[in-house]
């Protein structure tokens, strides 16, 4: 049956065959320990650092030092794809998951800036080991054709997450947030580890294929010119680059790059949307938290949408798009003077940041393939820490130093926005030599 043909009978070629495709049940438990992280630090940081502010006396900059240092996990990055792809997904999770909980646990026993910084680097490490990393490299290898989707659903726990954060704002300030914090570890090791057990290395491990159709079609579809439009790598590996041929392209360093200039402004904002809403805008912390959960459930449409958008258009025509709501947003809240402007760039943000996020995974995995995308990944994210350290730590300086947040968020704003152009540089990369190789000699033949 050929797959460029009718609509319909395409549909039937790429639909699962009679079950439901297990990859969708990892997609549900990886977005469930992602819940996790979301909805316990990720959205939680800003108001951690108005209490331990308020508690210690410590500056921002220090305060945001924390974020920046932790952040240093990510030139771990190259040993943790190692990890990944050598021990797979499921054990590195299980690893991760302990070390996030345990982080949190000690965490809430701290009385100096030495062990604030080493208990945020536990957490954040542990947070990456145990969800995003492990669970982006495991979808990555069930998922071709439906990737982008596959990506922008299991993200949607982040978002979830987010929205729980009125829920935690009123935990820290109703019992503090030492109790809150060690709870939160607790919770985390209770409920992460046991959705480990869903966390398969490969389709064929539970007798699948990759997207859960039957090799002829996918091989087929590969061949496609709808395929082809979407940038799927091939199905059976031959494209897969290896870390050392990924490094020598061009897109491998613009595509780091350009994630790092967006994650500029999702750094920031974690770290100080709340600090700046509670003491520019004289919003009360619970008023914050909904801020932050409305922000969050504008990431989750995004993420939805961005699934969609990325198995159909350019991603990176969509991320530059993506790059532009960041800056437009974070001026906005920088300057707000109306609820209005705050509610806009919980709009423009949210869905930048869900349109965007799950694209920077599948452009590498389409580009590079599955075969290494772990330690490439890994690689990768070393480059990309530059903007999440840099982020928090400049607009904390400069908020420290101008006595508000307005300097700091219009350079990171600017900033970020000129870094698109990497992404508009980031053309796909011709095949590696060995696949070229393997195509030379199957013509002549």
């Amino acid at each position: 049956m050929s797959l460029t043909g009718m609509r319909g009978s395409t549909y039937r070629a790429i639909a699962p065959q009679g079950h439901v495709f297990y990859g969708w049940w990892m997609v549900v438990a990886g977005g469930a320990v992602q819940v996790l992280g979301g909805a316990l630090l990720q959205s939680a940081t800003g108001a951690y650092v108005v209490l331990l502010g308020q508690e210690f006396g410590w500056s921002k900059a220090l305060l945001s030092l924390a974020f920046s240092l932790a952040r240093l996990e990510s030139g771990l990055g190259p040993l943790n794809g190692w990890m990944t792809d050598r021990f797979g997904p499921r054990t590195t999770m299980r690893i991760g998951i302990v070390v996030f909980g345990v982080g949190f646990m000690l965490f809430s026993q701290i009385h100096s800036l030495p062990m604030y910084y080493l208990t945020f680097f536990m957490m954040t490490a542990g947070q990456s080991l145990g969800g995003f990393l492990s669970v982006t490299v495991a979808l990555v290898r069930w998922f071709s054709r439906h990737r982008s989707k596959a990506l922008s659903i299991s993200q949607i726990g982040f978002s979830l997450g987010g929205l729980m954060a009125p829920l935690v704002v009123i935990a820290l300030e109703r019992y503090g947030w030492r109790p809150t914090a060690f709870v939160s570890g607790l919770i985390i090791i209770a409920i992460g580890l046991p959705l480990t057990q869903a966390i398969r290395l490969r389709p064929e491990d539970m007798g699948e294929t990759i997207d859960g159709v039957t090799a002829e079609d996918a091989a087929e579809y590969a061949l496609s010119a709808n395929a082809r439009r979407s940038n799927a790598v091939a199905v059976d590996g031959s494209e897969d680059f290896t870390v050392r041929e990924a490094l020598r392209t061009r897109a491998f360093w613009c595509i780091s790059l350009g994630h790092g200039s967006a994650l500029l402004v999702v750094s920031v904002v974690t770290v100080h949307l709340v600090a700046h809403l509670h003491e520019d805008l004289k919003y009360s912390l619970e008023a914050a938290g909904f801020v932050v959960m409305a922000m969050q459930a504008m990431q989750m449409v995004g993420q939805i949408a961005g699934g969609f958008l990325g198995d159909r258009f350019d991603k990176r025509a969509v991320t530059i798009v993506c790059m532009a709501m960041h800056m437009v947003g974070l001026l906005l809240v920088a300057y707000a003077n109306s609820f209005a402007m705050v509610a806009a760039f919980a709009v423009l943000h949210g869905l930048a940041w869900g349109i965007r996020g799950p694209l920077m995974q599948a452009i590498r995995a389409d580009y590079f393939g599955a075969g290494n995308f772990g330690s490439i990944m890994g690689w990768s994210s070393t480059i990309v820490m530059a903007g999440t350290i840099s982020g928090p730590l400049i607009a904390g300086l400069m908020a420290d130093h101008f006595g508000n947040y307005q300097s700091g968020f219009t350079v990171i704003a600017l900033a970020a926005f000129a870094g698109s152009v990497f992404f508009l540089l980031s053309t796909k990369p011709k095949p590696p030599s060995h696949a070229r190789t393997a195509l030379a000699v199957e013509v002549a033949s």
